[in-house]
């Protein structure tokens, strides 16, 4: 993956966005087309009104990846999930991170697992991971606790 280039003061922009209009995590979807039921989905997400759709769409050209939406609530959201376009803005905002750095470190955690993940012991460590994000994210939705299921 080719390396994005951005000044420090944008690099620092963006890692103040995240982390004021920002989220970062990793969801569980129960699948059973996947090998242990579960479809791991990591995602860093930036929102912002849709009233302010013009500036946040200029911001959202610093980053070649990702995809943008417009909800029917008036938010509008950035979301980036591939597994290689996440690991490109941990490494261009980790730096300037300051309330998200637990965050930053446990999807690094995750996307090291997900790569690795081949076995039922692995990806019940994955899911431990996926699991410790509930203790770091805000929600107001009930934690769900994933358990990996025996084959």
């Amino acid at each position: 993956m080719k390396q994005i280039r951005l000044s420090d003061t944008d690099r620092a922009y963006l890692a103040g966005f995240l982390d004021g209009d920002g989220s970062i995590y990793v969801r569980a979807k129960p699948n059973s087309t996947y090998r242990f039921g579960y479809q791991i989905a990591p995602a860093i997400v930036f929102f912002q009104s849709a009233k302010s759709k013009d500036s946040f769409e200029k911001m959202c050209t610093l980053m070649p990846f990702g995809s943008l939406r417009e909800r029917k609530d008036g938010v509008c959201e950035y979301t980036v999930q591939r597994l290689d376009d996440l690991e490109e803005m941990i490494r261009l905002v980790e730096p300037f991170v300051r309330l998200k750095k637990k965050q930053i470190a446990l999807l690094k955690k995750v996307l090291d697992c997900k790569k690795r993940e081949q076995n039922q012991a692995a990806f019940k460590k994955l899911l431990e991971l996926v699991n410790a994000f509930g203790e770091l994210n805000y929600s107001k939705k009930r934690i769900r606790r994933y358990i990996a299921r025996r084959d």
